[in-house]
């Protein structure tokens, strides 16, 4: 009886479906009614795991390859590709008749089905309806309506136009394609070419729209009734507290297209090893059914992808109306090295850096290098017998000592102070060496879709011997070496003077409240950093910047100098300069004023009464005592600096065309945005190390002692 009890429970048990989500919100809600009715319906537990949206892919490729993963994961579908070549997804058979054309083209990938469409979003033209009473129905009637509204700080026409995804619209219109539906890339066309141009004309030369447009910004501007037309998704209208209205993208004038923007469809896709496939299965089909799409439209407010159920929401039923001219997100997994080159041309045509036709061919080149195939593999064997042979060299040098009796008497006796050092030994080993060595490991071998190939000393070759770029583009190790140079050593000038002109002024006794500025100036330091990035960013944008704007006061003109700071290298250089010199001087100056503590003012009062100036006495007197102090500052200072990944990547994101990048902001690039070369990104970081370790050997010859 107990035998056939257990049976049971553990049948109970496993009637139970793993579904991973992103969802938050309304959507969440109407998931969390439909798992609920349909399980209590069929004895079913469906478990609904909501992930982070951030890191959802990467928990996908990592968990379900290895048996540790839902039943079903509901996703947009423009990962399909990958999660195909990575075995993350099961096909399935299923009968998409009932689904909006569009929405069953993204469930598919090279003819094999493998998700059930749920909903869908695209682009749409959004309005202010306080203030246009038709929506546009041409690009010339939208510029022409856009102009009317422009004015006294308010702008016609309000979208992120340097993004690939947002100029994507235009790009269909005009012919163009980032992947062509046979799969080939063709970045350097007449029709791409016209779509920077028309994209150019609408976001600068029209003088319709703000500089330097963000999200955060477009919504600023439209909450405060200062941007008439908005060209965004169904997410913009999220939490905003002023009317929206919402129509199909115009006609553009020049072609007689509609825009096309892409199409992000949710479906429900079936995991590869699940474990409980027959109700995964039954779940989906009721999840995008009729009872479930109406269930997501009334409560959740989706665009559902069945055509049987009907919205009188208006914006629903222009989403609808927009998916018939939309295109659905390419699900290659080369989609992203696309976008990146694209989005680089678009900066380079919006800034006036290059011509539309050279921007197009531009992004071509990119794109071939960004997608080369992995290097070939190779034999492993030479490079494990190098690396064994290291390993024995190196133990019979340290073991080379123990042929001398007096070395082995001496750690003989000293055999009880080893047992205290062995757990922080251990523990260094397992915190820093294993984590180092696994780290540089990676840089001899080449991901690509999941797949590992050995490739031995490719990465570092290709990064040394610049066989990608020319020695002089700032893509190159070498220019991003001497860039991060120029960037170290500025900065530490400017740290060292500033912070040391300040503790020699705060020193002295006439200063009034001397702890009150002391404080106000270490507020920076204490910030962090991050937060100061973000911050000087904002104050550096072209129209909206207080930068500009006190440029502006002092110029005495009415608003401010729009200077376009990361426009070029000189300008950006000196944006990111500025940033981190106030993040930096604060630690000179701390240790400064600690060491003019220690230095007695008798030396520079006699130094003053036999005649020297404040110049002599500061040469002579002061900075010969201060150099002890102050020099293991400087080197540790240096290599802060040197690694100041968050200033480059915050404030200038290393533009104009990567020139303002360092070292280890480049190696994030190629870790996360050019197409995940992470072998590479960690040949990068090991090349990194090697500068930085025979940096520390110097520096500590100079100052004497280990400081490094």
């Amino acid at each position: 009886m107990i035998i056939f009890v257990g049976a049971m429970l553990g049948l109970a048990e496993a009637r139970e479906i793993q579904v991973w989500h992103a969802y938050t919100g309304q959507e969440e809600a109407a998931l969390e009614q439909v798992a609920e009715e349909w399980g209590s319906a069929n004895d079913v537990k469906v478990v609904l795991n909501p992930q982070s949206f951030g890191a959802y892919a990467s928990k996908l490729e990592t968990a379900v390859p290895r048996g540790n993963g839902p039943d079903l994961f509901i996703a947009a579908h423009d990962g399909l590709g990958k999660w195909v070549a990575m075995d993350v997804v099961a096909p399935v058979e299923a009968d998409l008749e009932p689904f909006l054309p569009a929405t069953r083209d993204a469930m598919s990938w090279q003819a094999t089905t493998y998700g059930l469409p749920l909903a869908y979003k695209s682009l749409l033209l959004l309005y202010n309806p306080e203030l246009v009473t038709d929506a546009p129905q041409t690009t010339d009637e939208l510029i022409a309506a856009a102009h009317d509204l422009t004015g006294e700080g308010s702008y016609g026409l309000a979208y992120q136009a340097s993004e690939a995804y947002f100029h994507a619209a235009w790009m269909h219109a005009f012919g163009g394609w980032s992947i062509a539906p046979d799969g080939t890339v063709d970045l350097d066309s007449d029709e791409q070419a016209a779509a920077y141009a028309f994209t150019r004309r609408i976001s600068v030369d029209e003088g319709i729209a703000p500089k330097q447009p963000t999200a955060e910004l477009i919504s600023r501007l439209y909450r405060e009734g200062r941007a008439a037309f908005v060209i965004s998704g169904p997410w913009f209208i999220a939490g905003m507290d002023r009317p929206v209205a919402a129509a199909p993208l115009p006609v553009v004038s020049e072609t007689g297209q509609p825009g096309r923007p892409y199409l992000t469809v949710d479906g429900v896709f079936f995991a590869q090893q699940a474990k409980n496939p027959e109700d995964a299965r039954a779940f989906a089909e009721h999840l995008a059914g009729v009872d479930g799409a109406r269930t997501r439209q009334d409560v959740g407010r989706q665009a559902v992808a069945h055509t049987a159920v009907e919205s009188d929401d208006p914006l629903l039923a222009t989403l609808a109306k927009q998916a018939e001219n939309a295109v659905p997100m390419p699900a290659d997994p080369g989609v992203a090295n696309v976008f990146e080159a694209q989005a680089r041309a678009l900066r380079n045509v919006a800034r006036g850096a290059a011509e539309p036709t050279a921007a197009a061919s531009a992004a071509q080149q990119y794109y071939d290098i960004l997608s080369r195939p992995p290097p070939p593999p190779v034999s492993p064997w030479p490079y494990v017998a190098l690396m064994s042979a290291v390993f024995f060299g190196l133990i019979g040098w340290a073991c080379w000592p123990l042929r001398e009796p007096e070395f082995r008497a001496q750690i003989w006796r000293h055999r009880w102070d080893y047992t205290w050092v062995i757990p922080a030994g251990l523990s260094m080993t397992a915190l820093v060496m294993l984590p180092f060595v696994t780290g540089a490991s990676v840089a001899f071998f080449a991901h690509h879709q999941g797949e590992w190939t050995f490739v031995g000393f490719t990465h570092f070759l290709d990064i040394l011997l610049a066989r990608d770029w020319p020695i002089t583009s700032p893509l190159s190790f070498g220019y991003t070496l001497a860039v991060t140079i120029a960037w170290t050593v500025t900065n530490l000038a400017l740290h060292v003077g500033l912070g040391v002109a300040l503790a020699l002024v705060l020193r002295e006794p006439w200063i009034r409240l001397r702890a009150v500025w002391r404080a106000l100036l270490i507020i920076p330091w204490a910030v962090p950093n991050y937060i100061t990035a973000l911050i000087w960013k904002g104050m550096f944008h072209a129209q909206y910047g207080a930068i500009n704007a006190l440029l502006g006061l002092a110029a005495m003109q009415d608003g401010p100098i729009e200077i376009d700071w990361f426009g070029s290298f000189v300008t950006s250089f000196c944006a990111n300069l500025a940033t981190n010199t106030w993040l930096g001087f604060p630690f000179m100056m701390v240790v400064t004023l600690g060491a003019l503590q220690s230095i007695p003012r008798e030396l520079e009062e006699a130094a003053e009464v036999d005649g020297a100036g404040w110049w002599f006495r500061f040469r002579h007197v002061v900075w010969p005592l201060l150099q002890p102090a102050l020099l293991p500052a400087v080197i540790l200072g240096s290599v802060w600096t040197f690694n100041m990944f968050n200033v480059i990547y915050l404030v200038s994101a290393g533009e104009p065309d990567s020139s303002t990048e360092i070292l280890i902001s480049e190696a994030y690039r190629w870790a996360f945005s050019r197409g995940n070369r992470y072998g590479y990104a960690a040949a990068y970081a090991v090349l990194i190390f090697g500068v930085l370790l025979l940096y520390s050997r110097g520096a500590n010859r100079v100052v004497g002692r280990k400081v490094l």
